[in-house]
Order: structure tokens, then C-alpha cells, then sequence
């Protein structure tokens, strides 16, 4: 991106200066010189709307038909005024409602909105002068003070995505109490927790900062809820949702340590079409699961990864799902071989497309490679990283079969290399991929510089990867000589956003879950 703004700012520059002399060098030259000012203004729009909206201001100043062009409404449907997420920064009320009512209107499908820009002034501004609104982020995460809302007679009422960052130690319920007669037509609810900040400062009171009991109430249209990392959250709030939320299709309880599971059974008998059970890093316990009749759910995607989840529990749940796509069943120390045999013998793997077992270090090779045998043809996700007896020799063997994966982490995460005895030739594994996996999207290889064996030559598998990939999107690779080398030949192929590194990137499944897009956040 930043490559792009480079290029047009100085073509900026460059036209500027062509307008001073143009006349000059044509009556010299005899031939005709084309510039920026002379694309048609449908064009220079389309260009516009690949920049961020920080550099589409930088640019309105170079002149007064670029001005115009960057105040198109068409370029303000999605709007961050966040700064520390790459968003605008708007340092006065005053700009912000210019700019509603100037550059957003009736274009504006999504805004996300800082702690400081919450205000009654600007929500009546967004309600009145921009209808077709639809999403919307209000982050209260830093907040030591909410602004007054007495005055809040009017809030976007078309809205059907939410997401609420919430604050440790400011009460919601003024704030929340103003809206409730507006969000009724709310599909997609997002309640973002401090769980990052509470493990900080575990000693911390904890406060029930919003009242999920009230705003059930509310949001009888609920498809999705995203709870995430909320400290306060227990299955008594679970309860109270599924009471008056009997649409929900995806629920989303991840780094919820409190919640239990204990109000499952009475979930799953509410809420009928509930396909997607997310519950990462959760409190679960063995006898609430068992307790469900998974046999009458209709469950297809289930996240249990990171719970304390005993063998006869996993195996007793994965038994009596009837038809699984989606299982997300990593860092789990009872996750062993026993568990997946069971499932592979008597529960019903046949609709299984994608599949984490990250970090089980109790499965062997030979029953994974027996489940992977005869389940490779139908997976479009597969992550066993983390699993150090997983050498060269597991994944010559796997890649073949793996005909229709678009996903595939493997490999050992940095600082756990030492439990590898061997040096893996990556050359090898990259030729597999490429000979193999046509329809590879998301790659990621997460053993160490250390523990990769390859050498100059290793620039034609490189080259065979990326010309028989053509859809690959992302190849994650740890920092060092091998990953310069792969990320300089995808960068002479102009495919410069494809290596990544494992420091800040991380490939993930959650692509492959049904309400995938309705989950982002953030």
C-alpha cells in the first residue's frame, strides 16, 4: 500500500510540474504528453479507492480536481476514526460532524468510533445524515469516563452489526439504556472483553461493566454473538441470551474463563439452528459436555481448544455429534490416540473439511497418519503444529493425499526446535506443495532457520510453489535466511504481499468457518 501512495504522490508532483511546462516541452517535442489531470475522473476514483483514507487527504491538497475526487462520497463507505489501528485521526468534534456531513452521508456503511468521538452530538449526526449505516465499532476500551448521554434521543437505527469494546471500570448501562429502542433489527453483537489486560493484573476486581441480562431483551434477532475475553462472563449470561436470542447460529464464548458449560443442554434445546460453538480457552467442564444430547444438535463447528477436557469426555462429545465440518481441537494434553481412534471407528468423521489439533503432543504418528489416510482427500484445513516426533518423512508421505487443502499450518513454533533431533529439508515439502496442493491458499511453516536444510538452489521449488499456486495468498515463514529468500522471489514476481513473517502474522482456520466475516472485529 505504502508502495502504491509513493507512486501516485509523486506522480502528483511529477503532473504539477508537467501543468508548469507542458505547453513548452509539446511545442518541442511535437508529441502529445499524457498526465494524471487528463484520466477521467471514474478512473482516478477507482485509483483513490485503493489508498487509505489518511493518504486520500494528503492528496486532496495537491489540487482542486483531486479535492473534489477525495471528497467523493464512494470512498467513505467504511470509515476507522481509531489512529492506533491505521484508522484517521480527527482531532476535534467539530471536523468529524464537517465530515459527516460533507464526505460521509448516505454512502457510509461502516464506522468504528473512538472513546473520545462517542458523543450524543455525533450519534445524532450519523442517525440523521447517514441512513443506509449498517456496522458499527464504538471502543470504550480506554475509557476512565463516559461522555453524558441524557441528551441521546436518536441512534442509527438500520444497524445490523455491533461491536462494543468495553471499558474495566465504566459502567455501560446509562449509555446502553439510551439504545436499546434502536437496535432491535441487531444480527451480529460483538462484546469485546479486557481479557488481555486481566491476566496482568489477575488481583484486579473484577465488574459486570454492561448488563447482557437487560440487553437480551433488546436484540431478540440475534444471529451471531461474539463474547470475547469478557472476565465477568459465567453461564447464567448465556442462559439469559439464549432465552430471548432463539435465531442464533453462531456463539462465540472464546477466553470466557468463567463459563462452565453448564448451560449448554438448555442452549442447544432454544436455540435450534445452532450450528457454530466457539468456546476457546473456557472453563469447561466434563459433565456439563456430556450432559448435552449432542445426537440432537445440529452442530457442524466446534472450537474446544486450550480446555481441560478429559479422554472420556472428548471421546463420549465427538462420538454423538452426528455430523462435524469444522473441529478446532488443539493444546489439549488428553487429545490422545485413543480419542481419535474412537472417532475414526465410531463417530462420523465423513463431513470433517477442517481439523486442529495443534500441540497434542500425545497422538502418535501412526494414528494420525492412518486418520489422515483416510480423511486427506475431503480437508480444506488441516494445523498440526507444535508436534516435534512430525518430521519430513510424516509430511512427504501426508502431502499427496492432500489434494483439496486451501489451509496448512505446520511445523514447530520458535523456542520449541529443540525437541527436534533432525534437520527437515524444506525444498522437499515446498516441491509436495506445489506438485500437490493447487488449491493452497494459506501456508504456514513454522519450524526455525536452525532446523531448515536448504541451500541456493532452493529457488526452484520457490519458483514451481508460486507458479502452481497461483491462489495462494499468504505463506508464513520464520525470520531469517530462508525467509528473505523466499519473500525476495515473490517480490520479483510483484506478489510482494505473500511472505510474511511468523513475528506478526499467524494463519489460522476461523477462514473456513460458515460465519467467518460475521466474526471479524477489530
Amino acid at each position: 500500500m505504502w508502495a502504491v501512495t509513493q507512486d501516485v504522490s509523486s506522480a502528483a508532483l511529477a503532473n504539477i510540474k508537467e501543468s508548469n511546462h507542458g505547453n513548452h516541452a509539446q511545442a518541442r517535442s511535437g508529441y502529445h504528453i499524457s498526465t494524471l489531470d487528463r484520466l477521467p475522473d471514474k478512473i482516478l476514483l477507482k485509483i483513490f479507492s485503493y489508498l487509505p483514507h489518511r493518504e486520500i487527504g494528503r492528496l486532496s491538497r495537491v489540487c482542486r480536481k483531486w479535492r473534489m475526487i477525495s471528497c467523493d462520497s464512494r470512498l467513505w463507505t467504511h470509515v476507522s476514526l481509531r489512529p492506533e489501528v491505521s484508522g484517521l485521526h480527527v482531532t476535534s468534534l467539530e471536523t468529524l460532524l464537517a465530515l459527516i456531513t460533507m464526505r460521509f452521508g448516505p454512502s457510509l456503511r461502516y464506522i468504528e468510533l473512538p472513546i473520545e468521538l462517542i458523543t450524543h452530538t455525533v450519534l445524532h449526526e450519523l442517525a440523521n445524515k447517514c441512513p443506509n449505516l449498517t456496522n458499527m465499532l464504538l471502543d470504550f476500551s480506554t475509557a476512565m469516563q463516559l461522555h453524558d448521554f441524557n441528551d441521546l434521543h436518536s441512534f442509527p437505527t438500520k444497524l445490523r452489526t455491533m461491536c462494543i469494546c468495553l471499558s474495566e471500570v465504566i459502567f455501560m448501562e446509562g449509555f446502553m439504556r439510551k439504545i436499546y429502542n434502536f437496535i432491535n433489527g441487531l444480527e451480529v453483537l460483538h462484546l469485546i472483553g479486557t481479557y488481555e489486560k486481566a491476566v496482568e493484573d489477575e488481583e484486579e476486581e473484577i465488574y459486570e461493566v454492561v448488563n447482557i441480562h437487560k440487553l437480551k431483551s433488546a436484540v431478540p434477532n440475534l444471529r451471531v454473538v461474539n463474547l470475547f475475553g469478557i472476565n465477568f462472563v459465567d453461564d447464567s449470561h448465556v442462559e439469559s441470551l439464549s432465552s430471548n436470542c432463539i435465531q442464533l447460529e453462531c456463539l462465540a464464548l472464546n477466553f470466557c474463563s468463567k463459563f462452565t458449560g453448564s448451560v449448554l443442554r438448555t442452549l442447544f434445546g432454544r436455540c435450534k439452528r445452532l450450528r457454530c460453538l466457539m468456546m476457546q480457552h473456557t472453563g469447561l467442564h466434563n459433565e456439563h459436555m456430556m450432559a448435552v444430547e449432542w445426537e440432537k444438535t445440529s452442530l457442524l463447528e466446534l472450537d474446544i481448544t486450550a480446555t481441560e477436557l478429559s479422554t472420556e469426555c472428548l471421546i463420549n462429545v465427538l462420538y454423538r455429534i452426528p455430523s462435524l465440518r469444522y473441529l478446532s481441537a488443539g493444546q489439549l494434553d488428553c487429545f490422545t490416540d485413543v480419542v481419535l481412534k474412537e472417532y475414526m471407528e465410531n463417530g462420523n468423521p465423513k463431513s470433517l473439511i477442517a481439523i486442529d489439533l495443534d500441540r497434542n503432543e500425545n497422538l502418535s504418528e501412526d494414528i494420525l497418519l492412518r486418520f489422515l489416510k483416510m480423511q486427506a482427500p475431503m480437508l480444506r484445513g488441516l494445523q498440526l503444529s507444535g508436534i516435534p516426533h512430525l518430521t519430513e518423512t510424516f509430511w512427504t508421505t501426508v502431502l499427496p493425499s492432500l489434494r483439496n487443502i486451501k489451509i496448512l499450518v505446520i511445523g514447530m513454533p520458535e523456542g520449541c526446535c529443540q525437541k527436534i533431533h533432525q534437520k527437515i529439508h524444506i525444498d522437499s515439502l515446498i516441491d509436495s506443495i506445489a506438485n500437490n496442493c493447487p488449491n493452497i491458499e494459506r501456508i504456514e511453516i513454522r519450524w526455525d532457520p536452525e532446523t531448515l536444510r536448504f541451500s541456493d538452489r532452493s529457488n526452484k521449488a520457490i519458483d514451481a510453489a508460486r507458479m502452481k499456486c497461483l491462489r495462494l495468498r499468504c505463506l508464513c515463514l520464520s525470520d531469517g535466511k530462508y525467509f528473505e529468500m523466499v519473500k525476495s522471489n515473490f517480490e520479483r514476481a510483484d506478489r510482494a504481499t505473500v511472505v510474511r513473517s511468523t513475528t506478526n502474522c499467524r494463519v489460522s482456520m476461523v477462514y473456513l468457518i460458515h460465519n467467518y466475516k460475521d466474526l471479524i472485529f477489530n
